[in-house]
Parts: structure tokens; C-alpha cells; sequence
């Protein structure tokens, strides 16, 4: 970098400083045009050569569209459900000869993990055991069950704060649970296939 030299202050050329400083900012301009340029050669190369972040490529073309059941549309569980499988290009129908995934039973358990000297909870362990179901196109039912667990520290000092950082958990574990509730029903799929 430059440094401002104070000879250069000097009465007989007090347009100095402004020079050397104008000749920084051009040479930050140009650094940051040639990281633009870097930038936007890089994601051409990508979109030039067909690349595309994965999403959905390995499940099976009968399964990218389905029926999803549950007796509580509206239950968390099953929007998160819903959600990954949007994300994943699983296209929902209500009716047809489709794959169906019926969420039997969706629990949510805390468990006290740890205690503070005085006796209050210091730490719970959250546990989301979902139990589903997937009906193939060959009208046979297959069980998939899955479990997510995490620690939370308790702080009862903060509790409104404490609450939302709960929830936000929570919704983080019902969405872990159904990307596994997919990973599980397309292995399923492969391991029938192979039957």
C-alpha cells in the first residue's frame, strides 16, 4: 500500500497527496473490476459446460411425483415434509396411481440432559422420531421410521430468548427428519427393485 510521504507536503507541490491517493483508488478499481471479471468468467465456465448443483438427481423418475398423506396437514411435521420435497422436485398430487408417503406419527421428546448446581436443567437432549410409511405402485405398504437428536442448553435466565432458539431447533430437526424420511424412501425403491 502507499504511504502519504510528508516530503510530499511541502508548499512547492501541495497537489502531491492528492496524486498518489488518486493513483490508489484507480489501482483498487481496477483490482476490484479483475475479481469482477474473474467472478463472472468462473459462473460462465459453470453454465457453459452444463454444470447444476444437484437437487433431486437420484431419485427415481416414478417417485417425482407422489402423494403425501397425513391426518394433520397443517402439523409442522408435514410442512416440512412437504417443503423438502418441493425442494427435491417431488411434484405433490392429491389423487392418482401414484407412490404414496403417509406420516403416521410424528413425536417430540426433551429430556433433561444436565442440571446446575442449584438443581434447575442446564441441558436437554431433543429427540423427533417420525414413523411413515411408503405405498408403492405395487399397492405394498413399506415402513420407514426415522430419529434426529440434538442438545440444547437451557438457560432459564433467558427464557423468551431460550424459547425461540427452541423452536428454531426444532424446525431445523423436522426438516433433517424428512431429507432422511427421502434418503430412506429412495433406498427403499432401490432395494425392491433389486428383489
Amino acid at each position: 500500500m502507499y504511504q502519504v510521504s510528508y516530503l510530499a507536503l511541502s508548499r512547492n507541490n501541495p497537489t502531491a497527496p492528492l496524486i498518489e491517493w488518486s493513483e490508489l483508488l484507480r489501482e483498487n478499481t481496477m483490482l476490484n473490476l479483475l475479481k469482477k471479471l474473474c467472478l463472472v468468467g468462473a459462473l460462465a465456465t459453470l453454465t457453459a459446460c452444463g454444470f447444476h448443483f444437484e437437487n433431486g438427481e437420484l431419485i427415481p423418475q416414478e417417485m417425482k411425483t407422489l402423494r403425501l398423506e397425513s391426518s394433520d396437514p397443517y402439523d409442522a411435521m408435514t410442512i416440512a415434509m412437504r417443503k423438502q420435497l418441493r425442494a427435491n422436485n417431488i411434484q405433490l398430487v392429491e389423487q392418482g396411481d401414484v407412490v404414496v408417503l403417509r406420516l403416521n406419527n410424528a413425536r417430540e421428546n426433551s429430556e433433561v440432559a444436565s442440571i446446575f448446581k442449584q438443581g434447575r436443567e442446564a441441558e436437554k437432549v431433543l429427540v423427533l422420531q417420525v414413523e411413515a410409511s411408503v405405498q408403492l405402485k405395487n399397492k405394498q405398504r413399506y415402513p420407514i421410521n426415522t430419529q434426529v437428536t440434538r442438545t440444547f442448553f437451557d438457560n432459564s435466565r433467558a427464557a423468551l430468548a431460550k424459547s425461540a432458539e427452541k423452536e428454531v431447533i426444532w424446525n431445523d430437526m423436522r426438516e433433517q427428519a424428512a431429507r432422511q424420511l427421502i434418503t430412506k424412501m429412495v433406498a427403499l425403491k432401490q432395494q425392491v427393485k433389486s428383489q
